[in-house]
């Protein structure tokens, strides 16, 4: 199965872990934010990577080649961060069969391989994980809903009232369909082609999305205290278990 990692972003909160290097690159743990995620899709089966850069593209492409442990590397530019829809566009020539999303600037200890296997079953037309969170922070979030089955019924981005307290994380399996979607997304008012947006966009159309309950753990590194946890948490797992 192909994967595609979207690592286009600036990541302007980060700073300065990003004013030299995209934030992809940024390090926890000693490794590139991209590194771990490569490392997880290997291990899930992926056998094509493909790359959406965008912010210094050139640091991301002579760190990794075009090769990655023997997968090979394409990459996509995304030449202005308009959301991740528009990202997603940018691979449409590379995709020709169903494929795993993740996003560059997350890291996970969790339960993808539900997600594949549940597209490999081809019941479904896509699949993510989803996290119960905070009600209060639900409005942050793409909010789902889901019916008995475990369907998505419908996705809100960022809702100033969420339906549930029910979120996307940052891993997905897409048919090719998702592309027809992206297709017809329109900027939401933050000025952006949201992803959530072409998700219901496949619901609207009769396409069958489940949801994976997410079991562990995941960290959006969005600023420098979340490198912190994310590194923090890898080098001490049996804390993290204590935890939860």
């Amino acid at each position: 199965m192909q994967a595609v990692v979207l690592a286009a972003g600036e990541g302007t909160r980060l700073r300065p872990l990003t004013e030299d290097k995209p934030k992809g690159l940024v390090e926890v743990d000693d490794e590139p934010i991209i590194t771990h995620c490569l490392d997880q899709l290997v291990e899930l089966g992926a056998d094509e990577f493909v790359v959406v850069v965008g912010y210094l593209k050139e640091k991301i492409i002579d760190h990794y080649g075009d090769e990655y442990r023997g997968v090979p590397i394409t990459y996509a530019h995304q030449r202005e961060q308009q959301g991740l829809a528009h990202a997603l566009l940018t691979v449409e020539e590379h995709i020709d069969d169903d494929f795993m999303l993740i996003l560059g600037d997350n890291i996970f200890q969790a339960n993808l391989e539900d997600v594949v296997r549940r597209q490999r079953e081809e019941r479904a037309d896509a699949a993510f994980l989803v996290e119960e969170v905070p009600w209060d922070e639900a409005s942050r979030y793409g909010v789902c809903d889901t019916n008995q089955y475990g369907e998505i019924t419908d996705v809100v981005e960022k809702p100033d009232e969420p339906p549930s307290n029910l979120v996307m994380t940052g891993f997905y399996t897409f048919t090719p369909a998702i592309f027809n979607a992206c297709h017809l997304v329109q900027p939401s008012d933050r000025g952006e082609y949201e992803i959530s947006e072409a998700i219901d966009l496949l619901i609207q159309s009769g396409r069958t999305i489940d949801a994976i309950g997410l079991e562990g753990w995941r960290i959006d590194v969005g600023y420098p205290e979340d490198r912190d946890e994310a590194e923090d948490r890898l080098q001490d797992p049996k804390a993290v278990a204590a935890m939860d």
